[in-house]
């Protein structure tokens, strides 16, 4: 018995190396087999294809992918303000890689689990900053690192006031997340992309929201 393959894992998954087997969308492109690496809380997978080259021939290739579900991204603004709000929390894969103290300002965000995007990000959105949103504005969904993570992230945007303020925000204890907000003058949050805002999402949200959102001139 094997831990999410014939015996449930952490989240009760079983079949987890079925995944990809039965793709067919790319004729150049045939899974030959899919080995289960990890899936103690999230799946790694190691994928064994055949791939068929521009001169005809097929070659056989590895890839691993990291599957950690879709997610949902949201840029809370205030356009009458010229106000973001965004969150600051500790990001160990940051921190090991260079950034100093692993502290990250970022757009809310949060995995789906079972919910659809929408409902996801109004959860997330409330959870980390105690805002609840009415029916946000969906943008795009996007692959954000496609060489390795399967996960597509889904892009909203809402405006937030004090009218919108139901809690404390700051993220849910029990899962560990320690939340801070901080909101922003957009110029100012733009000023500090690749200095003070190194996350992409956040960065094309307020990128968005300048060239073609509540910011747009």
């Amino acid at each position: 018995m094997t831990l999410g393959i014939d015996e449930p894992d952490a989240r009760g998954r079983t079949g987890l190396d079925q995944v990809g087997r039965d793709l067919a969308g790319n004729p150049d492109v045939v899974v030959r087999d899919v080995e289960l690496i990890a899936s103690a809380w999230h799946v790694l997978r190691r994928t064994t294809l055949e791939v068929r080259d521009a001169d005809g021939s097929w070659s056989t290739q590895t890839r691993e992918t990291y599957d950690r579900g879709d997610g949902a991204t949201i840029l809370l603004y205030d356009a009458e303000r010229r106000t973001v709000l965004l969150t600051r929390q500790f990001r160990y894969p940051a921190y090991v890689n260079a950034h100093p103290d692993g502290l990250l300002l970022e757009a809310p965000a949060g995995l789906l689990d079972d919910d659809g995007p929408e409902d996801a990000i109004r959860r997330e959105a409330e959870e980390e900053t105690g805002h609840a949103v009415g029916a946000p504005q969906a943008l795009w969904s996007i692959y954000m690192s496609p060489g390795s993570v399967t996960e597509r992230v889904h892009f909203f945007a809402a405006p937030y006031s004090a009218a919108t303020r139901v809690s404390a925000g700051g993220g849910v204890a029990e899962e560990g997340e320690r939340i801070d907000l901080v909101e922003l003058d957009i110029d100012d949050a733009l000023a500090q992309i690749g200095t003070g805002i190194l996350d992409a999402k956040t960065i094309m949200l307020l990128q968005w929201a300048v060239l073609s959102g509540p910011f747009a001139r």
